[in-house]
């Protein structure tokens, strides 16, 4: 009974601690107006840390992410709006920094190209493999019997 109770305690320790570790956002970067900074954290939710790569620069502790961070809310101060931001930060950065991409046709292309490719391998497979059929072998004439038979007896 004893170790139930630590595992519970250690539990909801960890539930606790739990969402400190998501947010990396420190107090100096936070926004005195809180409809600003609601859309700081809904931009940086969508942009990706380029060190971590599969974090939002609203959760990472890189200072890559850090100075992201400061530059989405220096934007959002000037006067920006919420796809502004956006285009800015993806023409500094390209559009690898969204995780979310946009679609477009290079993203088609490029997510597209490997199930072409498998279409066109089993296609030549599928015709490589109609066209080696096995050819039915002719029966010998009897001259041919013949002469085989003789070639096998000289061998002998």
């Amino acid at each position: 009974m004893r170790g139930w109770r630590l595992l519970i305690l250690l539990a909801a320790l960890f539930l606790a601690v739990q969402p400190l570790a998501l947010r990396a956002v420190t107090p100096d970067e936070v926004l005195p107006d809180p409809a600003l900074e609601a859309r700081a954290r809904a931009i940086s939710a969508g942009l990706r840390c380029m060190i971590c790569q599969n974090q939002s620069i609203d959760e990472s502790d890189a200072d890559l992410a850090r100075d992201l961070r400061v530059l989405v809310r220096q934007r959002l101060v000037a006067g920006d709006t919420d796809d502004e931001v956006i285009a800015y930060v993806v023409s500094r950065y390209g559009e690898f920094v969204l995780l979310k991409p946009v679609f477009n046709w290079r993203n088609a292309l490029l997510w597209g190209t490997p199930v072409l490719l498998l279409l066109a391998g089993g296609g030549y497979i599928l015709l490589a493999s109609r066209r080696r059929r096995p050819v039915p072998a002719e029966a010998l004439s009897d001259e041919e019997k013949a002469a085989l038979a003789a070639a096998l007896r000289r061998e002998e």
